[in-house]
């Protein structure tokens, strides 16, 4: 069981949160976007991503954006790297850790990343290892961990695989990711367990989209079976623009407010993570799928009851 009183949030919202909105995001305005959630008091932020700039425009500015941005203490700065052109690319910035990803599924891997998973895990352990010989840590990201767009279910083996496949690379963390939001709470369970019995020395955490309304209840259920890290998106913002139906993620102040109503800490300053959640607001000019803004505060106090 995970410890009940502390979760985790990575605040993916500049990364996956930006990349597949059409209207482009300059730099100075991921500046602030970063800057508002920090100041809320999260301290993982996967900030950008080192992928070609021609399949995601969005990420053109990540030297920028890291070199630009203001970084607390104890903050976690993280990256998205695919391959080793973008590790040479990131080792150029100030970071702590990358992350790797490989599909759980052969048919997305050859569909979005246009290498099967052989070649995508050869890519992933060379990156791998110019990563810790520059003293990074890594999070081996599972696309696809709980379904495929085009393949359907994705058997619990290829996970397993992928994650050992991590484990030998030197990977701290391995992030199961929902990449198009097929999951229920049961399933989250049993694979949460499942790995956990599995690789007792790997921290996991677990990245959900909110495609068919349950992704609140795929949070609880994998932190009731042992996951205490999340990734989550300020407004809920985002989408793989790679894979079809793939919605927001779960937005960052629905989750942290879940928690805290449940008497979990986060460490996040609500009214002020909401400052953050605003501001991309009025970047897109209109309302984003997160519920909390919007909602409210809940109006009583949960530390008097």
């Amino acid at each position: 069981m995970a410890n009940l009183s502390q979760a985790q949030i990575i605040e993916v919202g500049t990364r996956d949160g930006i990349q597949a909105e059409k209207q482009l995001v300059e730099t100075d305005q991921k500046l602030r976007m970063i800057e508002l959630v920090l100041a809320a008091g999260v301290r993982r932020v996967e900030v950008t991503s080192f992928v070609s700039p021609k399949h995601v425009p969005q990420m053109a500015d990540a030297h920028t954006v890291l070199a630009g941005m203001e970084r607390p203490p104890r903050v976690e700065v993280e990256a998205l790297v695919p391959n080793m052109r973008g590790m040479e690319r990131a080792l150029e910035c100030q970071l702590d850790r990358i992350v790797l990803f490989v599909a759980a599924s052969e048919e997305f891997n050859l569909k979005n990343l246009r290498a099967g998973s052989e070649r995508m895990v050869a890519v992933a352990k060379e990156a791998a290892r110019e990563a810790l010989s520059a003293g990074l840590k890594i999070r081996g990201g599972i696309v696809t961990a709980f379904g495929c767009p085009y393949q359907g279910r994705v058997p619990m083996e290829a996970v397993e695989c992928l994650a050992n496949e991590y484990a030998d690379m030197g990977c701290d963390e391995v992030g199961l990711a929902d990449t198009v939001g097929m999951t229920n709470p049961a399933t989250v369970r049993r694979m949460v367990t499942h790995m956990g019995k599995k690789f007792p020395r790997i921290h996991f955490t677990l990245h959900f989209h909110n495609t068919r309304g349950i992704g609140l209840a795929n949070v609880l259920a994998g932190f009731e079976a042992g996951v205490d890290t999340f990734d989550a998106s300020i407004g809920g913002m985002g989408g793989c623009p790679f894979a079809p139906r793939a919605t927001g993620n779960i937005a960052t102040e629905d989750t942290v407010n879940m928690f805290h109503e449940m008497g979990t800490d986060t460490g996040i300053d609500l009214p002020k993570l909401l400052d953050a959640v605003a501001y991309a607001e009025s970047l897109f000019n209109r309302q984003l799928p997160g519920q909390l803004l919007h909602a409210g505060l809940p109006e009583w106090d949960i530390s008097a009851a």
